[in-house]
Order: structure tokens, then sequence, then C-alpha cells
């Protein structure tokens, strides 16, 4: 099993979801630093609308529904099993937990080589850490 670290700063959301998906169902074992920079391009305010009326879809008091987490690298995180086929079992399961995203570079990582996702930040963008914070 192969261990990829991927530096998210400047990743365009969908096509990192993407990559990690097929890489993780692949058998490699992937770890996403910097996740809070990732990106989402389209028109800011369309993004803060999405994301907040599937916050009110499914969160707040009600026990039933979709979750959607308003912290960085969960939200990258909820992205890639999107991807996955069925994450709550059999190939889709083990894909999912072979997949750790964190906000910033914990010390293990540091040393570590870490592939570059992004490379310039399209016109038009929000990311993730701007958007956690305007939900």
């Amino acid at each position: 099993m192969i261990r990829i670290i991927i530096d998210a700063t400047n990743a365009i959301f969908g096509r990192l979801c993407s990559f990690v998906a097929k890489k993780a169902i692949e058998g490699h074992e992937i770890i996403i630093v910097n996740s809070e920079h990732t990106v989402i391009t389209g028109n800011k305010s369309d993004i803060i609308e999405k994301y907040l009326k599937l916050r009110r879809m499914g969160g707040g008091s009600s026990i039933k529904g979709p979750k959607y987490s308003n912290v960085p690298y969960m939200m990258l995180k909820r992205g890639i099993r999107g991807m996955l086929p069925d994450f709550r079992r059999g190939q889709g399961k083990i894909a999912f937990s072979r997949i750790k995203c964190f906000n910033g570079i914990p010390e293990e990582y540091k040393n570590e080589k870490m592939v570059k996702s992004g490379k310039t930040k399209p016109n038009k963008f929000i990311e993730l850490k701007e958007l956690s914070e305007r939900i």
C-alpha cells in the first residue's frame, strides 16, 4: 500500500475529490493536508447559497436528514465520500477508511514529501475556509 500525501492548497474541490476517490479504491492510503485552502470554482454568492440550503435541509435541531459539516476538512471528506461507490459497505467503506484530511499540516507530516495538487487559482472561486466562516 502506497501512502500519498497531498497538499490541497489551490486545488479545485471536485477534481481533488475524484482523484482521491480513485486512488483510494486502487488501494492507496491518502492523506490530505491544508484542506481549508481547497477552492470551489464559481460565483461566491451561488456557492454560499447552495451550502446554506444544504445545511438547512438536514442540519439544525432535526434528528434525521443529511448532516453537512461546516468544518473545511469535513466538507472535503464529504465530497470525496460522494464519489466513492457505496461508502457504507464493501469496497467503498474500505476505501473511505484509507482517507484522512487535515486543516493545516500536522507535525508528523511536516517533513514528508507532498504532492502539490493546485496550480493557479481560477478567476471566480471561494476557499473552503471562507465558505465555512460564512455558513
